[in-house]
């Protein structure tokens, strides 16, 4: 009798090759294709006052399904700590907030030689800039002033942010931002008139066509309430794009809007967003003004002094663009706060 294992045998291995060849080519040109990204990353302590040092390999960094390879983890400490922090002040505040500015003051003086501070103040849909990045930190000091505490024909902040982070250099630092302002969008912040026909959304604030209230002609009918501001999103994502991460801390600001129970939680609610989705967080106490800047602030140093940069491979796209990741850690006592999206460079 022949013996066909040796045959069998070698069939298999030839049928093995032709289903891992292929496999392992797509996987070779996967890896080829991955682009190097980076986000900053903040550990913040689930509990207690004091937050472990984290170590190559602690950190996760999930596209999609897929987990991506984590080149490094850099401390945002010693030679990495340089730190450009832009505060912006809205002009639109109660002037009530005197007292507050000495806290930030305070926060200023106590920055380290590797932050460089700027200061500006939002009205009319820009920064009015009343000090350039500097070292030194008594010029900073020196530009905070009063707010002005009087309305403008165009008054958004998240149109200033957009400004001022698009006329922002970009330099491999860290980018952060401290917003101080209740979030109102007094340009942009009530939705556009619904065109004629549109399908009605929630809370869209219009009444129907055919309406048997207006009757069939009456075209469209704007009422209060409005939804969040269309330009949040938007200042998110330009935010996002160039690596800027905001801090908001709530203050009250001046005319009818400041008086609107609805109008102050729309605000909130913007500034919330924005610094949750850039990788910041929103200082406040609900809509009531702070007591203090001071407890708010030191929590904010406790970020800066325990950042990291999130160096990594992410799956480009056909185009350049933000791609949603996800960065966990399982180090004890660690929850790390970091951008929705990072900016990916297109496969070249």
């Amino acid at each position: 009798m022949k013996n066909y294992k040796p045959v069998l045998g070698l069939l298999s291995s030839l049928c093995l090759l032709m289903f891992t060849a292929p496999t392992m080519h797509s996987q070779d040109k996967s890896a080829q294709a991955a682009v190097q990204a980076h986000l900053v990353a903040t550990n913040e302590a689930q509990q207690g006052d004091e937050i472990p040092k984290l170590q190559q390999g602690d950190v996760k960094v999930k596209q999609g399904k897929n987990f991506l390879k984590v080149n490094q983890l850099i401390p945002a400490k010693g030679d990495n700590a340089a730190l450009q922090l832009f505060i912006l002040i809205d002009d639109t505040l109660d002037t009530g907030i005197g007292n507050n500015l000495n806290d930030i003051r305070d926060f200023i003086k106590a920055q380290p030689a590797t932050t460089v501070i700027a200061v500006g103040y939002m009205s009319n849909a820009a920064v009015q800039v009343s000090q350039n990045f500097t070292a030194d930190h008594d010029l900073a000091v020196k530009a905070i002033r009063l707010p002005f505490a009087r309305l403008s024909t165009m008054d958004s902040p998240y149109l200033s942010l957009i400004s001022l982070v698009k006329g922002w250099p970009q330099q491999n630092v860290r980018r952060e931002v401290l917003m101080v302002a209740d979030g109102i969008d007094r340009l942009r912040g009530a939705q556009p008139a619904r065109p004629v026909g549109q399908p009605m959304t929630p809370r869209s604030g219009r009444v129907p066509v055919g309406s048997p209230l207006l009757g069939p002609d009456y075209g469209t009918v704007y009422h209060s309430m409005p939804t969040m501001s269309p330009d949040v999103n938007s200042a998110s994502e330009i935010s996002q794009r160039y690596n800027v991460i905001v801090y908001t801390l709530y203050a009250v600001s001046v005319g009818r809007a400041a008086r609107s129970s609805w109008d102050l939680q729309i605000g909130l609610s913007g500034l919330t967003k924005l610094a949750d989705e850039t990788g910041g967080d929103c200082f406040s106490l609900g809509t009531s003004n702070l007591v203090s800047f001071k407890p708010y602030l030191d929590r904010l140093q406790r970020m800066f002094d325990n950042q990291y940069y999130v160096v990594f491979q992410a799956t480009p796209g056909k185009k350049d663009g933000l791609q949603r990741v996800n960065l966990t850690t399982e180090a004890p006592n660690s929850e790390l706060a970091a951008a929705d999206n990072v900016w990916v460079a297109a496969a070249k």
